[in-house]
C-alpha cells in the first residue's frame, strides 16, 4: 500500500492541468494563419471596390444624367434648302447631382417626342457643373422629310412642342473609369400657336397694277412667342372669300424672329371679283378673308416642309375694302350705303 503514494500524486497533477481558453486558441490560430486572413481581407476589399467602381458608379452616373435638365434658350434656323438647314442653338444644361462629370461630344438624334428622328446633330463636350451653357453652330442634313414636316407643322400650329434629343456618350468623373451613358432629353419649346394675333395692319388698293402685277400693297403683323428665329424664304398665301379664290399675297424673305414681326405684303387680287362680292354679299364693304399658306421658296427652291406646315394653317381677317375703294373715287361702283 505504501508504494502507491507517489503514483497517485503524479496522476492528479496531469488531470489538474488547465486547458487553453477560447481567446488563446484564437490568438494561436491567427499567429499560425495570419497570411490567410490577410489575403481574404484584401480580396474582400477588392471585390467591394470593384463592385462600387464597375456596378454602382455606372448606375449613379446614368441616374445623374437622367435627372439633369436641358433648356433651349435660343434657336435659329437659317439657310434652308430642300434637304438641309443651318442650326444655331444655345442651351443650358442643369445638373442636379453633387457630381460634376465631363461628357464627351457625341452625335444625337432630333425628333418630336414619340416620333421618328428627322436629323442628327453633334452635341459639344460639356463639363456638367450646376449650370453649363452649350452652343451649336452647324449645318444639319434632314434625314426624314416627313418627320421634319411633322416637326414644322406642330411648331406652327401648337402652343408648345416636346423635342427628343437622344444619343450615347462617354462620361468622365475624376479618376474613375470612363463609363458610357444614354443621353435623352425632352425639352419643351413654345410653338407659334397657329400664328395667333396675325393681322393685316394696313393695305391699299392699286387700280393700276405695279410692273409685277401687284394691285394691293399692305403690311401684316405676325407674333412669334418662341425663342426661335426661322428663315422661310418667299412665302405665298392663297386668299379666299366664302370659299372663292380671290388672289394671292406674298411675304418676301420671311424671317420670323421672337416678338412681333411687321412684314410688307404684296397681293395679286381679282379686283372684279372683289367688287362683285362687295356689291352683292358684303354690302357693308367688310370682306371676310381666309388666308392659307401655299408655297415657300428660298433661293429658287421649294421648301416642302414649310409648305406643308403653312398649308395646314388658316388665318381669318376682315378687310374694309369699301372704305379703300371710296378713297380711290370708285364709290360709283359700290352700293349707295357704302358710297360717299
Amino acid at each position: 500500500m505504501e508504494d502507491k503514494g507517489p503514483s497517485q500524486t503524479y496522476v492528479e497533477e496531469v488531470n489538474g492541468a488547465k486547458k487553453p481558453g477560447f481567446g488563446t486558441k484564437v490568438k494561436q490560430h491567427y499567429k499560425k494563419f495570419w497570411w490567410l486572413h490577410l489575403g481574404f481581407f484584401i480580396a474582400s476589399t477588392l471585390i467591394i471596390v470593384l463592385c462600387v467602381v464597375y456596378v454602382a458608379f455606372p448606375k449613379t452616373a446614368q441616374d445623374g444624367v437622367n435627372k439633369s435638365s436641358l433648356e433651349i434658350q435660343s434657336l435659329t434656323l437659317s439657310n434652308p434648302t430642300p434637304n438641309s438647314f443651318h442650326l444655331e442653338q444655345t442651351a443650358v444644361l442643369k445638373n442636379h447631382n453633387r457630381y460634376h462629370p465631363r461628357l464627351d461630344a457625341f452625335n444625337a438624334s432630333l425628333a418630336i417626342e414619340g416620333g421618328k428622328p428627322y436629323a442628327y446633330i453633334e452635341l459639344p463636350a460639356v463639363h456638367a457643373t450646376e449650370t453649363a451653357t452649350t452652343h451649336i453652330d452647324q449645318d444639319v442634313q434632314i434625314t426624314d422629310l416627313d418627320a421634319f414636316s411633322d416637326y414644322t407643322t406642330q411648331l406652327l400650329t401648337k402652343e408648345s412642342i416636346q423635342l427628343s434629343i437622344q444619343g450615347k456618350t462617354d462620361l468622365h468623373e475624376m479618376k474613375l473609369p470612363t463609363t458610357t451613358v444614354d443621353y435623352k432629353k425632352t425639352p419643351t419649346l413654345k410653338g407659334l400657336n397657329s400664328l395667333a394675333g396675325f393681322n393685316v395692319t394696313s393695305f391699299s388698293i392699286l387700280l393700276t397694277p405695279e410692273p409685277d402685277g401687284a394691285n394691293m400693297l399692305g403690311n401684316v403683323t405676325i407674333p412669334n412667342p418662341t425663342v426661335m428665329t426661322i428663315s422661310m424664304g418667299n412665302c405665298t398665301f392663297n386668299n379666299y372669300v366664302a370659299g372663292d379664290f380671290i388672289g394671292t399675297s406674298v411675304l418676301q424673305n420671311l424671317i420670323l424672329a421672337p416678338g412681333d414681326n411687321n412684314i410688307p405684303m404684296r397681293s395679286y387680287v381679282n379686283q372684279t371679283l372683289v367688287i362683285l362680292k362687295v356689291t352683292s354679299d358684303y354690302k357693308d364693304g367688310i370682306l371676310p378673308v381666309d388666308i392659307r399658306g401655299n408655297s415657300s421658296v428660298y433661293e429658287g427652291e421649294h421648301l416642302v416642309y414649310f409648305e406643308r406646315a403653312l398649308s395646314s394653317n388658316v388665318q381669318h381677317v376682315e378687310l374694309n375694302v369699301g372704305e379703300k375703294l371710296n378713297a380711290l373715287g370708285a364709290g360709283g361702283l359700290l352700293p349707295p350705303s357704302m358710297a360717299r
